[in-house]
């Protein structure tokens, strides 16, 4: 067999879903539409996007001897229709891929396998990839023909619809290259009309500024208020553009133990995680790639799915909150409150909290919550 046929059979055996090969090169098109992304500020607080823009753009950027890019992916198709959890108001949702384990452990292990047996086999220099590096992963994945950029800018594989994981190998080595994937999105914008927070300004670009995935995973600070409601029971990430996609009609359930939802993770109740201390959220998503988040923004958003679920059971948890140490987790306990509580009690909680808040950003929020009230109607509550 030659060597492209030969890494394909190798990486089908370590347990890669699908392989393709391309020169270690990315598109002007696929370029001008990053620079434009950074350009308009569409990356958010994401300053390593455009810190690392010359070395993103190009993978010769990275290391200049990369002659091919082996691109892998591993399938992580669900058990069900991720749709059909945004109704439980009082569970939380957290992103398919996040249910588990940390899909860069388990794909840097079969990358780093595949590498080694290269080298073996073809004495080659190897490199590998999978979120380590500033890598324009997915034209090099479209590139490699193993599918093509939506208009969500996500990844789509005619086989595996839009639940894919990519990795790369990069290599001194001559490999001849795949055929590239064409667009097949075609007329249809089901991704884009679903969003939520209206996070696409138009076709195959994305505000990050304004997506469910980046406010609750990359975010740091508060989540601005036109996003909240709109964030229903979503605490880590978001599904939707994903899931409403034509394509998935060809997607099979992962065979992966490693990406089988667990249990405890699959819409968990709320209450569950109101109590939880830095030692107990480690250890709760020992494993997982929430962890990386940090208690702090993971109960930011766990209070925001909070005011927005109804359910006044949660009230005794969330006040509790009002005096945590962390300034992003009482104000998101103000305002899941100024949500759930009837205006006597709200007030009487703001006479005794708000004029002793430290923190203006806190301060604020007890402020707008109150000013709610002193208007016409409010929004859920008693």
């Amino acid at each position: 067999m030659q060597p492209e046929q030969r890494i394909r059979q190798e990486a089908a055996e370590i347990g890669f879903s699908a392989t393709g090969i391309t020169a270690a090169d990315i598109g002007t098109r696929e370029q001008d539409r990053l620079r434009e992304f950074v350009d308009n500020g569409e990356h958010g607080d994401m300053g390593w996007m455009e810190a690392h823009m010359e070395r993103r753009i190009a993978p010769k950027g990275i290391w200049e001897d990369a002659r091919s890019v082996i691109v892998l992916t591993q399938n992580y198709g669900p058990d069900h229709d991720p749709m059909a959890n945004l109704d439980a108001a009082d569970r939380a949702n957290i992103s398919v891929y996040a249910r588990n384990k940390d899909y860069h452990d388990l794909i840097k292990k079969r990358l780093k396998r595949l590498a080694r047996w290269m080298v073996a086999e073809f004495g080659c220099q190897v490199k590998v990839f999978v979120d380590t590096a500033p890598v324009l992963e997915k034209p090099l994945a479209a590139s490699a023909g193993l599918g093509w950029q939506g208009k969500h800018t996500n990844m789509v594989s005619r086989e595996h619809g839009s639940w894919v994981f990519l990795g790369e190998v990069f290599t001194d080595m001559e490999l001849a290259p795949d055929a590239p994937e064409i667009d097949h999105c075609g007329r249809c914008t089901r991704c884009l009309d679903i969003c939520p927070t209206n996070a696409f300004p138009r076709p195959y670009a994305l505000d990050a500024r304004r997506c469910i995935s980046y406010l609750t995973i990359e975010h740091k600070g508060h989540i601005a208020e036109e996003f909240r409601v709109p964030m229903g029971n979503r605490i880590y990430g978001c599904d939707d553009c994903l899931s409403v996609c034509p394509w998935n009609k060809f997607a099979e359930q992962s065979a992966e133990a490693a990406f089988a939802a667990r249990d405890d993770l699959t819409l968990p109740p709320l209450a569950e995680f109101l109590g939880l201390d830095d030692a107990a959220f480690r250890e709760r998503f020992r494993g997982s790639p929430v962890k990386r988040i940090g208690r702090d923004r993971f109960l930011r958003n766990a209070l925001i799915a909070c005011g927005n679920s109804g359910d006044d059971r949660l009230v005794p948890m969330i006040e509790a909150l009002l005096t945590d140490a962390s300034p992003l987790v009482r104000a998101m306990a103000v305002w899941a409150l100024g949500r759930l509580l009837p205006e006597a009690r709200f007030s009487d909680l703001a006479k005794d909290l708000s004029e002793g808040e430290e923190d203006p950003d806190v301060r604020a929020e007890w402020l707008k919550r109150k000013s709610v009230f002193s208007g016409a109607s409010r929004p859920v509550g008693k």
